[in-house]
């Protein structure tokens, strides 16, 4: 078999794989909507009105926060496996939870954090370095995917092919296209955090499926990104091919 024939089954087997993860992705943000009772598009509303106003300023604060902080501990902690984050990320969410709305604002920052760094060592363990700037701006772009409780497949494919946004964006710059975005995504998870009696139990549910669903993103998008860099191929090829693959394979 010619080697350019190997080379275009080994991407259309890649896409597959990846194909399953994206789409294996949200379904522990489905047991979560389960638990919970309610549906993504209206945990917004059980918000207290403030608090919605200021969502998207405060996302912005933990996404700055989260990058400084993310980056200074690279050097002290190594990257963890993704069930530890997991676990952390769980056990934080319970915590949060168990307090009501002002436990699970105080988490937030906390836990965007630890999603990140886990983003980070994703990049690293596809052979991408951290500290690259390129590669931050990178690791931040994972949150503009729609979020564990969406049920949209198709608003995850821009970050997919995010590299023309971020040519020239300033790491402050990207931040405030991401913001909106996760902001609702955020909202959704400290609604869900307060829910009465089952508040500590939601916090937990709601947690492990954000981490194990950022996660696989990540997994995805420098899977994406690697495949890239291996065939030569452009990512926006790739992408392309990827969302095709997601729509066959939910048919």
């Amino acid at each position: 078999m010619p080697p350019t024939d190997l080379v275009t089954l080994d991407v259309t087997r890649d896409i597959a794989l990846l194909a399953r993860r994206h789409r294996a992705a949200r379904s522990v943000g489905m047991q979560v909507l389960n638990l919970i009772g309610g549906r993504a598009e209206n945990l917004l509303e059980r918000l207290p009105d403030p608090v919605k106003d200021q969502l998207e300023t405060a996302t912005s604060r933990a996404l700055e926060g989260a990058l400084r902080a993310a980056q200074a501990s690279r050097g002290v902690i190594p990257d963890q496996k993704g069930w530890l984050n997991t676990a952390v990320t769980t056990a934080m969410g319970a915590m949060g939870g168990a307090g009501g709305l002002p436990t699970a604002l105080a988490e937030l920052p906390v836990t965007t954090t630890v999603l990140l760094r886990a983003i980070q060592g994703i990049a690293a363990e596809h052979g991408f370095d951290p500290d690259d700037p390129a590669i931050q701006k990178e690791a931040l772009s994972v949150f503009a995917s729609a979020g564990p409780l969406a049920d949209d497949d198709g608003a995850d494919m821009a970050f997919l092919t995010a590299r023309i946004t971020l040519t020239g964006a300033t790491v402050h710059g990207l931040i405030a296209r991401i913001a909106p975005r996760l902001a609702t995504v955020l909202g959704q998870k400290l609604a869900a955090q307060t829910v009465p009696i089952i508040g500590a139990a939601a916090g937990a549910a709601t947690n492990y499926a954000y981490t194990s669903y950022y996660q696989s993103m990540a997994h995805v998008h420098f899977g994406l990104f690697a495949l890239a860099e291996r065939s030569g191929q452009t990512r926006e090829a790739l992408g392309a091919a990827l969302r095709d693959e997601i729509r066959r394979q939910i048919r």
